[in-house]
């Protein structure tokens, strides 16, 4: 079992930053990728952002692209989403995912094959 906290959400105005930590405990020997996925009201849950273990190979989608960098550290078992530029759009609940079956270069962006998620933390972005 690999258990997934976020934190670091909050409400900030338009054009400000937040960093999104995730904090993984359990199964964390497990060469697992990580996601950011997140859901506004009214609207399915998206892919944010994607991160092998590795680290080396990310994928962004293109509504963050520029403006939110995905990254980790696997010796803090933790996972970060730097958000910049924030974008009243941007308002939702943030979710990390953990795919224990990539190796230690692959990445998903698929929902339904991440195995564990995090509670979500929410993100309010103000104009």
């Amino acid at each position: 079992q690999v258990h997934l906290v976020e934190s670091g959400g909050g409400l900030v105005q338009a054009g400000g930053s937040l960093r999104l930590s995730c904090a993984a405990s359990g199964r964390t020997f497990w060469q697992y990728a990580m996601g950011w996925f997140r859901q506004a009201p009214g609207k399915e849950r998206e892919f944010v952002a994607g991160i092998a273990w590795s680290g080396y190979s990310t994928d962004h989608a293109d509504s963050v692209k520029g403006r939110f960098a995905i990254s980790r550290d696997n010796t803090k078992n933790t996972l970060y989403l730097q958000m910049n530029s924030l974008k009243p759009d941007d308002t939702a609940v943030y979710y990390c995912a953990a795919d224990v079956n990539r190796g230690r270069s692959g990445i998903t962006s698929y929902e339904n094959e991440y195995d564990y998620w995090g509670q979500g933390t929410q993100v309010t972005v103000s104009s």
